[in-house]
């Protein structure tokens, strides 16, 4: 759900600069590449240290650019299959990133192995989310189902709550129990996604079975 109304609205605010960096001769590769090194330095040079806060605001500085190198495309009217290719293998690089900085903050000094494994599950169903509606999509399925935490709500669920639990640093009380909290939401909220696209996909793997079964009893007839 955020994904489409957000999505929508960010392309609007973003459209100026969109516009602005293709006077300037930047490519939207160009801004894909710098925004997902970005987002990787955020992640795995703060996150681990515990700077929660800094790294959520450098994270969040380089995250957009998901939107201004499509926006940037279409201005300009050369939308590929290559920049789609590359925009979506790097927000996977992106979101690795981003929960392995969580893991390696819990496997070292914050010192919570149940967090860190909670991480790591974040990590690793988010890229099988994805992986389930591009698999789908490849043999031929439309995966009519969008489920309940996708990539933009895991972005924003996450780190809205590592940029908040970083005020602790500054000497806000308690605060910093919203991250694992966060954690665990997108946890359960990717497997139960996982598990609506992997049921859907059955669902029109079957229907589509029975109807090229069909089409084919037809055809002998």
């Amino acid at each position: 759900m955020l994904n489409k109304y957000a999505r929508a609205f960010f392309t609007r605010v973003l459209t100026p600069f969109a516009a602005f960096l293709l006077r300037r001769g930047v490519s939207p590769d160009a801004v894909t590449l710098i925004g997902t090194a970005g987002v990787m330095a955020g992640a795995l040079v703060f996150f681990p240290r515990g700077e929660l806060f800094w790294g959520t605001i450098v994270i969040t500085l380089f995250v957009f650019s998901d939107l201004v190198d499509g926006n940037m495309a279409r201005q300009a009217g050369i939308s590929s299959r290559w920049g789609a290719f590359l925009d979506s293998t790097l927000d996977r690089v992106a979101d690795g990133a981003i929960f392995g900085g969580f893991a390696l903050w819990y496997a070292g000094q914050g010192d919570n192995d149940v967090l860190c494994a909670v991480a790591i599950f974040c990590l690793a169903s988010g890229q099988v989310v994805s992986y389930t509606k591009a698999r789908g999509e490849a043999i031929g399925l439309p995966v009519a189902v969008n489920g309940l935490v996708e990539r933009a709500e895991r972005l924003v669920i996450s780190l809205v709550a590592a940029g908040l639990a970083g005020l602790h640093a500054f000497g806000v009380p308690g605060i910093q129990v919203l991250l694992p909290i966060a954690l665990w939401i997108v946890a359960v909220g990717s497997l139960i996604t996982l598990i609506q696209r992997v049921v859907t996909v059955r669902r029109e793997s079957e229907e589509a079975d029975a109807a090229a079964a069909r089409t084919a009893d037809g055809a002998d007839a």
